[in-house]
């Protein structure tokens, strides 16, 4: 059976894609970041609860400040990569409720009304918009470098506050000379799959 997605396209979103190490200093622009935004925002999430934020990393001073908290091996691409984004969860993200899920806006108080349970929700549908915002990138012909090698206490106190807690930080640009290390191997169908 095919797929309805175009070869091409599949290609460009899956096969081909991987894990960038290198840019070119070719800009990435706010209109770039809005038409990706504009096309993963509906990607679904539980209660359209939608708790994914960005913080994107544009100047020197941020950049030197990023830098300090990440890996000794991602310090260098995160300091030469065009743009760099921190992505989040939004443990409040429960305040959005009554206008993200109009039909049942109780949702917010009668599932979400203790902060661990939001933590919870938070997580989980904040990585699942996570990879589709790396999708999205991919989608845009820009290339991503997802990092979790990083000291995630310190990026939350310099960025972000108590109520976010960082995810990944995402290098972001066109990729550079020798930016992909080689396709690593990925598991069968059979050995994933389970008919029960």
């Amino acid at each position: 059976m095919s797929l309805a997605l175009d070869p091409a396209a599949q290609d460009l979103l899956f096969r081909e894609a991987r894990t960038a190490n290198t840019f070119t200093d070719e800009p990435v622009t706010d209109e770039q970041v809005q038409a990706i935004y504009d096309l993963v925002k509906f990607g679904p999430t539980a209660f359209n609860q939608s708790p994914l934020r960005i913080t994107l990393v544009r100047s020197a001073e941020a950049r030197e400040r990023l830098v300090k908290h990440m890996a000794e091996g991602n310090q260098p691409k995160t300091a030469a990569a065009p743009l760099v984004a921190i992505l989040s969860a939004d443990n409040e993200f429960h305040e959005e409720l009554p206008a993200l899920f109009p039909h049942f806006p109780q949702a917010k108080d009668a599932f979400f009304a203790e902060r661990p349970v939001r933590e919870s929700a938070a997580l989980l549908n904040a990585s699942l918009q996570a990879a589709y915002f790396i999708i999205g990138v991919r989608a845009a012909g820009l290339a991503a470098g997802p990092m979790t090698g990083l000291d995630f206490a310190g990026v939350q106190k310099e960025f972000l506050d108590d109520d976010h807690t960082p995810l990944m930080v995402v290098n972001i640009g066109k990729p550079g000379e020798d930016a992909w290390f080689p396709r690593s191997p990925r598991l069968a169908y059979d050995e994933v799959v389970t008919t029960v």
